[in-house]
């Protein structure tokens, strides 16, 4: 018994044509891609595998792309149903710990897991399972909201409240990670949107030495940064090591003439609750010149040996309901 064809609109995106084609149910998806290209000639541009069929639904996030190894008729596609025949790549602007934006080609079909491995290749990262992305607009929103340290010492001392104070600080769940189980469509990330890469998972701290310079320049402006928001709770005189440090890091070996008091600004060097204590920055530029000639990778690998000596660090901190 033959099975009663299925009339389906297919419309060509990229220049809206739309024809009206005849698919048997059964047939497979990368086969109606095949018939599409050879029967419309508007559908014959670029490469085959770069076009999939689209289910589009009023909400963005509800559209689905047509697997290949499928057929038609698992869709439950009915008659006079629209599929759109389209590119899957789509461009996305990732933003980088260090402020930089690349832009990067996705398949819009793949999930985020998946996307992963191409956009840390793209960028140079070889460990791409301890990477995640943010959606950066929440996150700033949630930035603004977060808590200090206290500067009661005994608070820094007494491990109990610390990790309290914590909890309340700066925990993973202020950040929008995406679901690496669903694609950027389906979480509603537009290609407009600037995404925020970010380690997620520490696995391979150890292996990370001064040979592979984007994956450190990664770790030190995140260990950085968790110092100076107050993620890793640290000592003064901890902080004023890591400020050293990262003084040279910034400036170079330490200039007598240069590097005295009034320089910094120490905000940008300094957790809080260390910016008004006396002889702060004094004791930075000490530290600093303790450096002597250390080039900026030797700096950045000591920060990052220092920052993973804390009993913090490689911790993700979350609220448990």
């Amino acid at each position: 018994m033959k099975m009663v064809a299925l009339s389906l609109k297919i419309c060509v995106r990229h220049c809206n044509v739309v024809k009206t084609m005849q698919f048997e149910p059964s047939t497979a998806v990368y086969d109606a891609c095949r018939v599409i290209r050879e029967r419309v000639p508007e559908a014959q541009t670029g490469q085959a595998s770069d076009y999939g069929l689209f289910l589009s639904d009023e909400d963005p996030r509800k559209g689905i792309w047509l697997e290949a190894g499928r057929t038609l008729d698992y869709y439950m596609l009915r008659n006079g149903d629209i599929l759109e025949y389209k590119k899957k790549q789509r461009p996305q602007k990732i933003r980088m710990l260090d402020g930089s934006v690349k832009t990067v080609m996705v398949d819009d079909s793949k999930t985020v897991g998946e996307l992963l491995v191409t956009i840390c290749s793209r960028i140079g990262i070889t460990n791409y399972e301890e990477y995640s992305l943010i959606q950066e607009t929440i996150e700033e929103k949630k930035e603004e909201g977060t808590g200090t340290l206290k500067k009661d010492r005994t608070l820094l001392r007494d491990e109990r409240k610390m990790e309290k104070l914590k909890a309340k600080l700066h925990t993973d769940d202020d950040l929008n990670w995406l679901d690496h189980s669903r694609t950027f469509r389906e979480q509603g990330v537009d290609e407009n949107e600037t995404l925020l890469l970010r380690r997620k998972f520490f696995y391979s701290d150890q292996n990370v030495d001064s040979r592979d310079p984007v994956q450190l320049n990664l770790l030190y402006v995140q260990a950085r940064d968790d110092i100076l928001n107050g993620s890793h709770p640290v000592s003064f005189e901890k902080a004023c090591e890591f400020g050293g440090f990262q003084a040279q890091i910034q400036f170079g070996p330490h200039v007598e003439h240069k590097h005295k008091p009034g320089f910094l600004d120490l905000k940008e060097f300094l957790p809080k609750e260390y910016i008004k204590q006396r002889g702060a920055e004094k004791r930075i530029f000490q530290e600093h010149k303790n450096c002597g000639e250390m080039s900026e990778i030797e700096a950045k690998v000591k920060y990052v040996k220092l920052a993973r000596s804390l009993r913090t660090y490689g911790v993700s901190f979350f609220l448990v309901k």
